[in-house]
């Protein structure tokens, strides 16, 4: 098992546990990504989790929609991604993508990774749970912002300009300001 696949696993499992414990009355609540309600992040993040396995040939599985079941909707794809991480002939597909030319393992590793969590510190804050990182990851989510660059970094509203942090802010609050959001 690749630790592509394995950090995969470990946060898509978080964001799972997160979107379950979801509160039925907060799923129009407003998120840090202020355009986004809760249930729009989630769309956000199934879909952005699709868009890879379509660069490599694969359409998205069909399961049920985040309006429907955000859960199943989350639960579908994220397994259909793990099932390609775990699959070494589809793990290594090469595409040319935002990244430049990559491997799927690898551009869900960078983006992906990325976007679970961040996102799922969004969904715990929009809902009141927990809203650790590890900090291991804190410091390669740094690397993922410094190996993308300002231009890649901000080409949608998800992660617009920086905040400035707290005085003392630790590393995540100072990534999360970096990020666009309030801390």
């Amino acid at each position: 098992m690749s630790d592509a696949s394995e950090r995969y696993r470990r946060l898509s499992s978080a964001f799972t546990a997160k979107i379950e414990a979801v509160p039925p009355n907060m799923w129009a609540a407003q998120t840090p990504c202020t355009d986004w309600s809760v249930r729009d992040l989630v769309r956000h993040v199934v879909e952005m989790n699709g868009v890879h396995s379509r660069r490599i040939g694969r359409p998205p599985p069909t399961g049920p929609g985040v309006d429907d079941d955000p859960s199943g909707a989350f639960s579908s794809v994220r397994d259909h991604v793990q099932a390609d991480l775990d699959d070494p002939a589809q793990a290594e597909v090469e595409f040319d993508g935002p990244l430049g030319w990559c491997t799927y393992a690898y551009a869900i590793d960078r983006f992906i990774c990325f976007e679970l969590a961040i996102h799922g510190w969004d969904l715990a804050r929009a809902t009141g749970q927990d809203e650790r990182i590890e900090p291991s990851e804190v410091a390669r989510l740094w690397e993922a912002v410094e190996l993308a660059g300002e231009k890649n970094l901000r080409y949608g509203d998800a992660f617009r300009g920086t905040v400035t942090p707290a005085d003392g802010a630790d590393e995540q609050a100072r990534l999360l300001a970096y990020l666009g959001r309030r801390v």
